[in-house]
């Protein structure tokens, strides 16, 4: 068992992250997007923390003390300042309720188990005493996934897992590890990085998300079109439930019936607390090369991507940004916009691997009408993700040239700082959120259209129209992932604003028979379209498994299954 040497710490209770990482604009910036969508209504201050104010705890005795004699008692934890860093997750909608000072979904109690054993008795104790449990990992969700929802029980807990620390065991035989759930990625990467190896799970979140949080939700990473999403690098996991351990997962393949990891895998803690994860590791990448390319249309790179998936053929990374988001992006980063669509496309391996990846797909993006930007570039080292709450080196990487790198490099080292760039734009008085689905290649053009028009027709009014950007995320050989940005006026009444549009555009999504999440999981806020996600009896399937495993539903209550089909508290 080995622990990391450097423990990420917790993001601000207000803003993304690391106050002192904050992603700024200028003066002429700021002005900008003023103008361009007819901001009026300055921002109000951030409320203080010590303005917040939460409502009494209300944990009963009896259940304090009981399970302060299972984590001890110092890991029941009721202050103020513990209670508003577990309020909730990292939404939009949160962000403004924070900085309106509202701390009234804290929870009663914040609970730091040891390990599985004791999460599993702080599950048979809270559903003893009839307590809600919230499983808690890096705080990331952008669904409600970790709403503290007291949902009808007299007291609500949030279950950190940040003691849950450990690299169990590497296997370097057989390409896995197996790995505690609250583990953040940066630390699990210090693990098997020291022995040469990478989980290569690189989303935006990267820098606070945990092990259990990635399984829980079906994360998907910025290369996962070369390593596959996370719920396909796992190979095993143990869950507690109010019922009892689970261990799932025997071998590489089985045939003993319905694989019932796919029941946790995406699960969100609904039927227990995911405590151990083995995954599929791969050794660390000798070499890296980005590249930067631009498409005369969106449909031209869509096609290229599309090509490229249904050959086995799609690189590390790739995507294809649309008119808008190349233009915007570009103006961020104080850089001239390409003509057309910019796509980001990224190599790792041996040279000789990168060499006969830059083949297949040099040709194939040619052939689509796409243009290479700059000079091909001597493959480098790959840059390491940030290991804390920082945002990547601006430097640009070694070997990569001015032209290709300017707008390759740019991307690679803010992919993780959007969500720094949102709480400045929120400062700034501008409502910005972001949505993703998936759907079969044929469906693609119309769902991106009927998004688009469904979020401008909500933010738009009379005043000036919203900016929607798009690119196409993920690949696959039968379809892809859309990941839409928004920036809008946020107006005097932001929150029923942005519940509008999410609503309009959810409707939208479902209308298309697109998936209404594709990586971001279900949480709250996609709960009401699981219907027609799976049909009646699919969610009638969900709440069965719920009432099998946590009869007295105190597991992550008003999350994944619509309210009509949750156990009554």
């Amino acid at each position: 068992m080995r622990r990391p040497s450097h423990r990420v710490g917790d993001m601000a209770w207000n803003a993304w992250g690391d106050p002192a990482q904050a992603r700024e604009l200028d003066a002429t910036q700021r002005q900008l997007l003023i103008d361009t969508l007819g901001v009026t209504v300055p921002a109000p201050p951030r409320a203080d923390r010590s303005a917040a104010v939460l409502p009494p705890a209300t944990l009963p005795e009896k259940a304090h003390t009981a399970l302060a004699g299972v984590v001890g008692p110092e890991h029941v934890r009721t202050d103020d300042a513990t209670r508003l860093l577990h309020l909730g997750g990292k939404s939009t909608p949160d962000l403004l309720r924070r900085r309106a000072g509202d701390a009234a979904q804290a929870p009663d109690a914040v609970l730091t188990p040891g390990g599985h054993d004791e999460v599993q008795a702080v599950l048979e104790v809270c559903a003893e005493h009839r307590v809600a449990v919230v499983p808690f990992g890096g705080g990331t969700s952008v669904v409600g996934g970790v709403e503290p929802l007291r949902a009808g029980f007299p007291a609500v807990v949030s279950l950190d897992l940040r003691r849950l620390d450990a690299l169990l065991d590497l296997d370097e035989e057989s390409g896995t590890a197996t790995l505690q759930a609250g583990l953040r990625t940066p630390e699990a990467e210090e693990l098997l990085g020291a022995e040469g190896w990478t989980l290569g799970h690189f989303p935006q979140s990267y820098e606070y998300a945990t092990i259990g949080g990635y399984a829980a939700t079906r994360s998907a990473g910025q290369s996962s079109a070369g390593h596959g999403r996370f719920d396909a690098m796992v190979t095993a996991l143990k869950a507690a439930t109010p019922r009892g351990t689970l261990e799932l997962g025997r071998a590489p393949a089985s045939a003993a019936g319905p694989d019932l990891r796919q029941l946790l895998l995406g699960s969100e803690g609904a039927f227990g607390v995911l405590t151990e994860v083995t995954v599929r590791i791969r050794r660390a990448p000798a070499e890296q090369r980005d590249e930067a390319w631009t498409f005369p249309s969106f449909a031209a790179g869509t096609a290229a991507v599309r090509e490229l998936a249904q050959r086995g053929a799609l690189p590390t990374a790739i995507r294809i940004s649309d008119e808008t988001e190349t233009f915007v992006n570009a103006v961020i980063a104080g850089a001239a916009a390409p003509e057309g669509c910019l796509s980001v496309v990224s190599h790792e391996g041996t040279g000789a691997e990168i060499a006969r990846s830059v083949e297949a797909v040099h040709g194939v993006l040619t052939a689509h009408g796409g243009t290479r930007l700059g000079t091909p570039s001597t493959p480098s080292t790959p840059s390491a993700p940030p290991s804390s709450g920082a945002p990547s080196s601006s430097a640009t990487p070694s070997g990569t040239p001015s032209g290709t790198a300017d707008a390759a490099a740019a991307w690679r080292r803010s992919r993780f700082s959007g969500p720094y760039l949102r709480d400045t734009l929120l400062d700034t008085g501008v409502l910005a959120e972001t949505l993703e689905t998936a759907a079969s290649w044929s469906a693609l053009p119309a769902l991106r259209a009927s998004v688009t028009e469904a979020l401008t027709d909500s933010l738009g009014g009379d005043g000036p129209a919203p900016v929607i950007l798009c690119h196409l995320s993920h690949a696959y050989p039968t379809g892809a992932s859309l990941y839409f940005t928004v920036a809008a006026d946020a107006g005097e009444d932001p929150l029923p604003r942005w519940w509008a549009a999410k609503r309009a555009a959810g409707d939208a999504v479902a209308a298309a028979g697109a998936s209404i999440t594709h990586h971001h999981a279900v949480g709250t806020d996609h709960r009401d379209w699981m219907e027609a996600e799976v049909g009646p009896l699919g969610v009638e399937m969900l709440a069965a498994v719920k009432r099998t495993l946590d009869p007295a539903g105190i597991m992550n209550p008003g999350k994944l299954i619509p309210a009509a089909a949750q156990p009554l508290a």
